[in-house]
């Protein structure tokens, strides 16, 4: 009980140095950038036209406003895959910094996956942009967005502790990653319907992806209007818990030998 205790006052004492380290984040990457943060709502939308030009004829049989069935599980998948790259580096690119002074190191990659959800909160503008212009309906459900946030925030955070430690150690995590992501968007049924896939694969990714969990819970509150199944929602929870647990307790195993492979 004092051990958390101290931790939480830890993370207090240290929150106004998180603050800025996610302005500073979030500045750096539209840094000399003409539209700034509009392109946090420009490029998901540039991404949807180009993906439904390329797709809808594909799938438009079996997906009913293409637009915005892709536009809500891109956005989903796009906050993971990049929070998560740009999570795995912060550890070695504030080295110097965390060679000088004491700071609890944790703190830097939870900077980058708080950077890249504030890029996703603007992302959701562009979503109800396109649900706007193709008449899509808002339901009530969608007033549930914020638990899922969370729940996404948790997983992406576990998974960023795991990385950022393990890309300290070993360096090539960072390429094996690239395909890993990859591979997994593919896994995951972004700009697909899931029927498409055999009967074995799909019972795998139902069940086994995690990506799975989120963009279904999302596609129920924006695509659907409705609620998640129980399944979909605790196991998003228990996924997310799972992650979360497994990161932190690698991170806080290694963190002590850190400033020896800097």
């Amino acid at each position: 009980m004092k051990a958390m205790r101290d931790r939480i006052n830890t993370f207090l004492k240290y929150k106004d140095l998180l603050r800025e380290l996610v302005v500073r984040d979030i500045k750096l990457k539209y840094r000399r950038s003409f539209l700034g943060y509009v392109w946090s709502i420009l490029n998901p939308l540039l991404i949807m036209i180009v993906m439904t030009i390329v797709f809808s004829q594909m799938f438009e049989r079996g997906i009913s406003n293409f637009p915005v069935y892709l536009l809500t599980g891109n956005a989903m998948f796009e906050f993971v895959n990049s929070s998560t790259h740009m999570a795995m580096y912060s550890v070695l690119d504030n080295a110097a910094l965390i060679k000088k002074i004491y700071v609890p190191k944790y703190i830097f990659t939870l900077a980058r996956i708080t950077s890249s959800m504030v890029d996703f909160i603007f992302s959701l503008g562009a979503l109800f942009l396109v649900m706007i212009v193709t008449g899509a309906p808002f339901s009530i459900y969608m007033l549930e967005i914020p638990i899922l946030a969370v729940q996404v925030y948790l997983f992406a955070c576990g998974l960023g502790f795991l990385l950022s430690s393990a890309n300290v150690f070993f360096r090539d995590i960072q390429y094996i990653y690239n395909a890993f992501t990859t591979a997994w968007m593919y896994l995951t049924p972004i700009f697909y319907p899931i029927d498409l896939l055999p009967d074995w694969l799909r019972w795998l990714v139902e069940r086994f992806n995690p990506m799975f969990y989120y963009i279904q819970h999302f596609r129920d509150l924006v695509y659907i209007g409705q609620l998640p199944s129980a399944r979909i929602f605790w196991g998003g929870w228990i996924i997310a818990g799972i992650m979360l647990a497994i990161g932190l307790a690698v991170f806080k195993k290694t963190q002590d030998k850190f400033i020896l492979y800097f």
